[in-house]
């Protein structure tokens, strides 16, 4: 049996020197300290709402209750949200406020909690989630995540998250480098996602196709950069599994600093999509979803 308490209070003090995310840059955060994703022991929320624009299984009918929190442990030269993730847009709240937010979006029909870009707030997402429960939330908890995930902590989150979205950004460390300002992205990826798999399963969905728990993993396919996405289509095959639920995005568009990179400064074209999709079909892979290039 899960003792979420014990959880929450471990998760707390990883913030001592901080380890929260895979970066373990060793700051106190509890002491008011800011980490290198810039955050120390506030919470900091962009925006809640009811958002439909997720896969079908979580948006559904009603939508998905979307709370973007602020800042990153990634510095994505393309990240399209760059003005929440990259420049800290948003405002300061307690967890009271935090506890307060999912039971509104509760009560408007939201199908889950969908926490997005959550990582370095894992501690206090823990212990908001179990307040809510025991205010009455029982709606399910989504984790929406960039994927770079310390194994550890999602142990902590066991019991806490039912559905986990990650994405896989990168199949090389010298990608993720360039594009993202980590060295370690895909050592800490993959061995993140099969700790979600194991702690959630494949997705499933009830009689509505609502998800209810499982894993989702998402994709973004780079221009200029199909090779990345095909061995990342192969790690999920081979080291995960075929029945995985993938969501292959085409939705890239040059943003924030893309331009310094000339293949990123460009917008995805069919022939790269096509490429991808294709590879995809050749593994046998066809749960999840795709999407059409505007």
């Amino acid at each position: 049996m899960i003792n979420f308490e014990d959880n929450i209070e471990k998760l707390c003090s990883m913030l001592d020197k901080c380890i929260i995310c895979p970066r373990k840059c060793g700051v106190n955060r509890n002491a008011g300290q800011k980490g290198l994703c810039r955050t120390a022991d506030k919470i900091f929320v962009a925006s809640s709402n009811i958002h439909t624009g997720e896969e079908p299984p979580i948006s559904a009918k009603n939508g998905s209750g979307a709370i973007f929190f602020s800042n990153c442990t990634l510095q994505c030269v393309f990240c399209q949200n760059y003005p929440i993730s990259q420049l800290g847009n948003g405002r300061e709240i307690s967890i009271d406020d935090l506890v307060e937010m999912m039971l509104n979006l509760q009560n408007r029909g939201a199908h889950n909690i969908n926490f997005v870009t959550p990582t370095h707030y894992s501690a206090q997402i823990a212990k908001s989630v179990y307040l809510a429960r025991k205010k009455g939330l029982k709606i399910p908890i989504l984790y929406n995540c960039s994927g770079y995930e310390n194994v550890e902590t999602l142990k902590l989150l066991e019991g806490i998250v039912d559905i986990y979205l990650p994405d896989i950004k990168y199949s090389d460390s010298k990608t993720a480098f360039k594009y993202s300002g980590v060295k370690n992205y895909v050592e800490a990826n993959q061995s993140a996602l099969k700790e979600m798999r194991r702690q959630v399963g494949d997705l499933a969905v009830d009689c509505n196709g609502v998800a209810k728990k499982g894993i989702i993993i998402r994709h973004l396919v780079l221009p200029g950069n199909v090779e990345n996405t095909k061995k990342v289509l192969d790690f999920i095959a081979k080291e995960l599994s075929r029945d995985t639920f993938i969501s292959l995005m085409a939705q890239y568009h040059p943003a924030y600093k893309s331009d310094k990179f000339q293949e990123l400064s460009r917008s995805l074209i069919e022939g790269d999509y096509e490429e991808a999709l294709n590879y995809l079909k050749l593994l046998n892979m066809e749960r999840g979803w795709a999407q059409n290039l505007n």
